[in-house]
C-alpha cells in the first residue's frame, strides 16, 4: 500500500449555492446549531461555518455519540465548554436528549432573550440554523426533534438540497440547510476521516485503500476491534493481509477461492460506519 494519505476533495456545484444561501439567511437567525460526528469531531467541523456565523450564538451537537467512546465525548464537551460554546452529546435517532438541546439553545441565546424581555418582546421563539457537513445526521436530528418527518434523510451525502423552516414548538424554530463541505482539505487526513463516515461520495473513492488506512488507525488505538468482530487474530499482520484473512474467514471469495478484497473492504467500512466494530473515536482531544 502507498504510505501516503489519499488526497480527497469533493465539492459539487450545489454546495457553492448552499453556501451563498446560508450566508444570506444568517441575518434571519439567532443561533447556529452545528452538528458534528462524535467519532471525528475535528474533521467534521467545516471551518467555513465559523466565518459565516460571525458573532452569532453557537451550539454544537455531538451526534452519533453512541458510536464513539463515552470518555472522549466527555472530553469534547469540556473542550468546547472552555471556549464558551454549548455542546450536547446525542444520538439523533432518539428523542432522549432533546430537552437538553432546548435548554442549551436557550442558554446560548440568554442575552438575546433578556434583551427581548426588556423591549417587551415575550415568548418569541429562538430561530436556529442547523448546519453541518453531509451525512452527520442533520435531517435525522430535525425529524426526531420536531417529532415529524419533515426533512429528507439518507445514508449518502447530498440528500437535503434546499433550506426549509421547521417550527418545533413555541420556543424554537429550525432552519434546515444542505450539508456543506469546503472547497479544499488542506490536511489529507481530514478528507480521509470524512470518507470513513461516508461524508464523501463513495463513487470517487478507492475503498480498498481507504479501508487499509482505517485498519492502520484501528490497530493503533483499538487493536482488538477487528479480532472481536470477525473472530480473527490481526497481531503482526499488515492491513491488506487482514482484509484477505477476514474475507477468507467470512467466505467472501471470488471464483477460484481467492479472497474478494474489494467486497470485504466495503463490508469493513460499512461495519465501522454502523458502529458494529464497537465504540470508536478516531479523533481525540489533544
Amino acid at each position: 500500500m502507498n504510505d501516503n494519505k489519499p488526497i480527497i476533495n469533493w465539492y459539487p456545484g450545489h454546495m457553492a449555492k448552499a453556501r451563498r444561501l446560508m450566508q444570506e439567511d444568517m441575518k434571519l437567525i439567532d443561533l447556529v446549531i452545528e452538528i458534528v460526528d462524535a467519532r471525528i469531531v475535528r474533521s467534521s467541523r467545516n471551518p467555513e461555518i465559523d466565518k459565516l456565523a460571525g458573532q452569532k450564538s453557537r451550539l454544537i451537537l455531538l451526534n452519533k455519540s453512541d458510536l464513539s467512546e463515552d470518555s472522549e465525548n466527555q472530553r469534547w464537551i469540556r473542550y468546547f465548554a472552555e471556549q464558551n460554546i454549548g455542546v450536547v452529546a446525542l444520538d439523533a435517532r432518539t428523542r432522549t436528549q432533546m430537552k437538553k438541546v432546548v435548554a442549551a439553545a436557550q442558554e446560548a441565546c440568554k442575552e438575546k432573550i433578556e434583551r427581548d424581555k426588556r423591549r417587551g418582546i415575550l415568548n418569541r421563539p429562538i430561530r436556529a440554523m442547523v448546519v453541518g457537513i453531509p451525512n452527520v445526521g442533520k435531517s435525522t436530528f430535525i425529524n426526531s426533534f420536531s417529532n415529524k418527518t419533515v426533512a429528507k434523510t439518507g445514508n449518502k451525502p447530498g440528500v437535503t438540497k434546499g433550506n426549509q423552516w421547521i417550527r418545533v414548538d413555541n420556543k424554537l424554530e429550525l432552519l434546515d440547510t444542505p450539508g456543506l463541505l469546503w472547497p479544499k482539505f488542506e490536511d489529507p487526513v481530514v478528507g480521509m476521516h470524512l470518507a470513513y463516515i461516508g461524508s464523501i461520495n463513495d463513487d470517487i473513492i478507492n475503498k480498498e485503500e481507504l479501508c487499509m488506512h482505517l485498519i492502520e488507525e484501528l490497530l493503533v488505538r483499538f487493536p482488538h476491534a477487528l479480532d472481536q468482530r470477525y473472530e480473527v487474530n490481526c497481531e503482526g499482520k499488515k492491513p491488506h493481509e487482514i482484509i484477505e484473512m477476514i474475507a477468507i474467514k467470512k467466505s467472501c471469495l471470488i471464483k477460484g477461492g481467492e479472497p474478494d478484497v474489494k467486497r470485504m473492504a466495503n463490508m469493513i467500512l460499512d461495519d465501522y460506519r454502523a458502529g458494529r466494530l464497537g465504540k470508536i473515536s478516531i479523533e481525540v482531544v489533544e
